[in-house]
């Protein structure tokens, strides 16, 4: 199956007559920041409050913020934007020694799914965009395919763990529409030897299970699904586009009657909302009931543009909550060190009792296999082949 139409190169004169000159802790890996981003829990620097774009022309604007100005707009259905961005890359290296991977994919930047406690919104900061446009900007990435099949070829990333979707939801509603992680995975399923893992909410994952099944037998493959609750209605307030919790477990089962390596991620543990042990406990054990292989959890962490927007969220929905979450978060990101302490002995504790582990299972040494690579010119391109 060929990539979507729309990785392809636009022609010049769509995109002149489309362009704009205006700007319109507990986690899988114990030693990681958190889920969601490759930055040292502490070490985070968000970029201070975005500008306002209006009052700048799109060429004063520089690198990614200059891009994402003149990114045409190719649809708007449900409230969002979806734009065409640019990009040179489409593996992200990864700097942090807090995480023991060094490369990530995100086919997206924003994300539909709405969910109000979203820790990336500050990502869109870095376009100068308002963190309240996570949702509604959804920005894909252009020729994914053909920028990550050239990537592949790269002998540093032989050997190396790639995690798609540390950011935004690698399987949200822009998948069906553009595919850019259906092409993606493509050509990961050219190599041999890779290791990889896909973090979702969504239970479209299932819709490329067969081409999941074809990577896992080249190489390391686990899938995640994130489910911070059972509680349908909750989970429809906590995250309004997201599909429904059920559908999520139900994706697991698929997943393991598929062979293919998958688990929960309780994340985030919610303080005052999803934490209480009766409702982790029905996680856990609903995980384990789907066949999940692992069981994993993190406390909620709110950069400042998350905590702006979750602020009002409780303010409506659960004022009892405000006066908590102001204390915690008001100054920091993280919970306080003893509530962190306590849902890991609660996580743990589950665990034990289901008899789920704490994250996939690294493959051995002998499990890695180089890419053999013969060159070749393929329509005046050089290209590697595995």
């Amino acid at each position: 199956m060929t990539p979507p139409p729309i990785f392809r190169p636009s022609p010049a004169t769509l995109r002149r007559r489309m362009g704009r000159t205006k700007p319109t802790s507990l986690t899988l890996f114990p030693t990681a920041a958190r889920h969601g981003n490759c930055e040292p829990e502490r070490g985070a620097s968000p970029p201070p409050p975005a500008p306002d774009r209006s009052t700048k022309l799109a060429t004063e604007l520089v690198g990614i913020a200059r891009l994402a100005a003149s990114s045409p707009c190719a649809q708007a259905k449900r409230g969002t934007e979806y734009f065409l961005l640019p990009v040179r890359s489409i593996l992200n290296h990864c700097n942090s020694e807090r995480v023991p991977f060094r490369w990530t994919v995100n086919p997206y930047r924003g994300c539909e799914f709405g969910c109000r406690y979203c820790y990336a919104r500050y990502t869109h900061e870095y376009m100068e965009l308002d963190g309240s446009d996570f949702d509604t900007k959804v920005y894909v990435k252009q020729d994914a395919g053909s920028l990550v099949e050239r990537e592949l070829c790269s002998e540093k990333i032989w050997g190396e763990h790639i995690a798609i979707g540390t950011a935004t939801d690698p399987y949200q509603p822009a998948e069906r529409e553009f595919g850019a992680t259906r092409a993606i995975l493509l050509k990961i399923a050219e190599r041999d030897g890779l290791s990889l893992s896909i973090t979702t909410k969504s239970n479209q994952v299932l819709g490329d299970v067969d081409l999941l099944k074809r990577i896992s037998r080249r190489s390391s493959l686990s899938v995640n699904l994130t489910i911070t609750t059972l509680r349908a209605r909750l989970a429809r307030l906590l995250e309004p586009r997201a599909p429904r919790p059920d559908l999520r477990l139900e994706a697991v089962r698929k997943l393991r009657e598929a062979g293919i390596p998958a688990g929960v991620f309780a994340m985030p543990i919610l303080p005052g909302l999803t934490d209480r042990t009766e409702d982790l406990d029905l996680l856990a054990r609903g995980a384990r009931d789907a066949g999940a292989e692992w069981f994993q959890a993190s406390v909620l962490f709110l950069m400042p543009s998350s905590f702006r927007e979750f602020l009002p969220f409780l303010e409506q929905k659960f004022p009892r909550l405000v006066g908590r979450y102001r204390a915690w978060y008001g100054r920091s990101g993280n919970a306080p060190e003893n509530y962190r302490r306590e849902m890991t002995a609660r996580v743990e504790a589950l665990r034990r009792k289901y008899g789920l582990g704490s994250r996939p299972q690294n493959p051995g040494p002998q499990s890695w296999r180089s890419p053999q690579l013969e060159l070749a010119w393929e329509n005046g391109d050089l290209r590697c082949r595995p």
